[in-house]
């Protein structure tokens, strides 16, 4: 294949459809605590660990299933993995046991883990080196209108119903036709020769040997830490703590929405002229005042400012470090480095996890400091990163 080459078909193939994925997403996983709490009558404490056990399986499965695109290529693994997600969406829906549907929602999840991963990695595959920036900035805009529309049509269409599931199940089998369909350029040889002379554990060993990227990937985890699942902590505090606070947090979503939207382009453009490091730094920044922001603010004005500046972080943060873990991989062994980078979604597990319990204990102050530390030291490890030989 020549990288020189951007194939613009493709490219937007798996922009439009990381925005069906995650619609399809977002109208049924969003309400799973809700399907488990009322069809199994589960507690929290079991509805967190069920929900906690599927991101961390597929952050454990990521790296090795890069490495096996390496090998075969990305199409046949991300057929797979969408046809699986549809199984997956058909088997929750249908599940009757709670044993089924757990089972069920671990397939989707390591599913939906090993799919992003390697629709990134592809992403790199069909698009010249100057195009990457706009279309990863492009598919992340697009995920984020995913998670815009998705929760609506669940609501309408009747919270964690059968039909919601099995609608997903049918749109991912439907992206795996269209895969198929899709003209992408054959895998060089001497790639693919490259990659099979390496075992599989070998590769997932060296890609995570590499020290740039295992900078790279503790910056991420904290990073998705601080912004991966605000809502599971900034929620319960707003609520307790703030006057009004049900509403105002309503507003919240709306402005990150929004904000991540109308921002994306501005974004785009900061990060290649200042370059994904400095625009990577710039968005640690902003992350950090928005947590301040939410720790001094008393209404919805304080609130609404803080999180367009926190949102503003994130939007720079995403496609930065997409980029930086691009710039060192290579043909043979990028879907190992986007696999093992996806390790980092781990944060997304560990940011409520640990920000919950801090607010617990220690209460909301403490929760903000910990986030704003945690963008800080992300800060760091890319900085690290970067300055170490390849």
């Amino acid at each position: 294949m020549g990288e020189e080459q951007t194939n613009p078909q493709a490219a937007l193939f798996l922009v439009v459809g990381a925005g069906l994925v995650t619609i399809a997403r977002a109208m049924t996983l969003s309400f799973l605590a809700i399907k488990l709490q009322q069809t199994f009558g589960l507690g929290p404490a079991p509805i967190g660990f069920l929900l906690g056990l599927g991101p961390l399986t597929g952050a454990v499965a990521a790296p090795f299933a890069g490495s096996i695109s390496d090998r075969v290529g990305r199409r046949p693994v991300l057929t797979l993995t969408l046809v699986l997600m549809a199984f997956a969406m058909i088997g929750m829906g249908l599940a009757e046991t709670v044993f089924a549907f757990c089972l069920a929602q671990i397939a989707a999840s390591v599913a939906i883990s090993v799919y992003g991963s390697i629709s990134r990695a592809l992403m790199s595959d069909i698009c010249a080196e100057p195009d990457r920036l706009k279309y990863f900035s492009w598919r992340y805009t697009a995920s984020n209108i995913g998670w815009a529309v998705g929760p609506f049509i669940g609501i309408l269409a009747g919270i964690a119903s059968t039909g919601l599931f099995i609608a997903a199940g049918t749109l991912y089998a439907t992206l795996a036709i269209g895969l198929q369909l899709l003209r992408l350029p054959p895998r060089e040889r001497g790639d693919s020769q490259a990659s099979k002379q390496v075992s599989l554990i070998r590769s997932v060993i060296v890609a995570m040997r590499d020290r740039q990227l295992t900078f790279f990937i503790g910056g991420s985890t904290l990073l998705i830490a601080v912004y991966g699942q605000w809502t599971a902590t900034l929620a319960p505090y707003i609520s307790q703590h703030i006057a009004g606070g049900v509403g105002i947090f309503a507003y919240l979503v709306s402005i990150n929405g929004v904000v991540v939207l109308t921002g994306n382009p501005i974004a785009r453009r900061l990060i290649s002229s200042a370059g994904p490091l400095r625009a990577l730094l710039v968005g640690c920044v902003l992350l950090g005042f928005g947590q301040v922001g939410f720790l001094v603010s008393t209404g919805l004005a304080g609130f609404a400012v803080s999180m367009v500046i926190f949102t503003a972080g994130e939007i720079l943060v995403v496609p930065s470090e997409y980029t930086m873990v691009d710039r060192i991989s290579h043909a043979q062994n990028r879907g190992s480095y986007f696999g093992a980078h996806s390790l980092s979604t781990v944060g997304g597990f560990l940011g409520p996890t640990v920000g919950g319990a801090t607010l617990s204990v220690f209460g909301g102050p403490a929760m903000f400091i910990l986030f704003t530390a945690a963008a800080a030291f992300g800060a760091l490890c890319f900085t690290l990163g970067t300055r170490i030989r390849p």
